[in-house]
């Protein structure tokens, strides 16, 4: 092995059922991957990966951490048996031919972490659900759904959004409230600060931004039956608007400020601005621009 494994101080582990897709990490290998699987394939077959590899091209995890994706959930299991305790924490020893023995913190991650349903007889209501950004990667569903039902009350399911083929958590959440009142109030914080543990993180909230709706104030009859691309966040509206709708209701006092917010990526909402003058059209990816 080289050098490369002295900078690593932490590994999320991850179990690829057998029914998932086979896939692996793209191609070619890198080195420094190799030497981090040869030092975890006594455990079971596994790939390397970590956020953002294939674009980056980086050799190593330029954070220090990476995902070990174990094919069997035994092999997982392995792992932690050999692994050291030290106050609620798994350490395992990794050596190299300049450093012995270097502990590396071993986060178990099941794919099971990613959901948590608090009431089961309670429906999932896309409008009371909110985004959670920048969730730290080691916070399960059910923790986060007990922090955000401490603070608002109401909470009836958590997700955290996970890579779509290696399933690692990728950063980002959503939770859903069974009532208005929980709902507005998380979205009129804008902020909060997760407490779990070793984890204190001020995270960003917003709502949960659907592209599937219908305009609330036509229903899709002044926009040819499209769906609304815009979602007025203010406690004052809530609702989806298409481009004509959102033209007369924000031009009354008062509204004149609201901002739209439209789905980016990965679920993620985003500010756009707007101004009732100007002609606006949706690009691909969602990215609005003025014309």
């Amino acid at each position: 092995m080289g050098t490369h494994l002295a900078s690593l101080h932490q590994l999320e582990v991850n179990v690829r059922t057998k029914a998932s897709p086979e896939t692996g990490l793209p191609t070619p290998v890198t080195r420094r991957a190799e030497e981090i699987t040869a030092s975890f394939r006594r455990f079971g077959p596994l790939v390397v990966d970590w956020p953002h590899k294939a674009e980056s091209k980086s050799y190593f995890p330029p954070k220090g951490y990476a995902f070990l994706l174990f094919q069997d959930e035994s092999s997982v299991q392995q792992l932690i048996d050999a692994c050291i305790q030290d106050d609620d924490k798994l350490y395992l020893c990794v050596s190299s031919p300049t450093i012995k023995d270097k502990p590396v913190q071993i986060r178990p991650w099941r794919l099971s972490d990613a959901d948590f349903v608090l009431d089961a007889s309670l429906p999932l209501d896309p409008r009371k659900t909110v985004f959670v950004g920048g969730v730290p990667r080691p916070l399960k569903a059910v923790e986060l759904a007990m922090i955000m039902d401490r603070l608002y009350g109401g909470v009836c399911y958590a997700g955290i959004d996970t890579d779509p083929e290696l399933k690692y958590p990728k950063g980002a959440g959503r939770v859903a409230f069974s009532n208005q009142q929980s709902y507005i109030a998380a979205i009129s914080a804008r902020f909060v600060q997760l407490q779990h543990g070793d984890i204190d993180k001020r995270v960003e909230v917003k709502p949960y931004v659907l592209d599937d709706q219908m305009c609330d104030e036509c229903q899709g009859a002044r926009c040819g039956g499209k769906f609304a691309p815009f979602f007025c966040a203010n406690v004052t509206c809530l609702q989806y608007y298409c481009e004509h709708c959102w033209q007369t209701i924000h031009s009354r006092p008062g509204r004149e400020f609201h901002k739209p917010l439209v789905k980016e990526g990965a679920d993620r909402p985003r500010t756009v601005p707007f101004r009732s003058p100007w002609r606006w059209h949706r690009e691909p990816g969602w990215c609005l621009t003025n014309k």
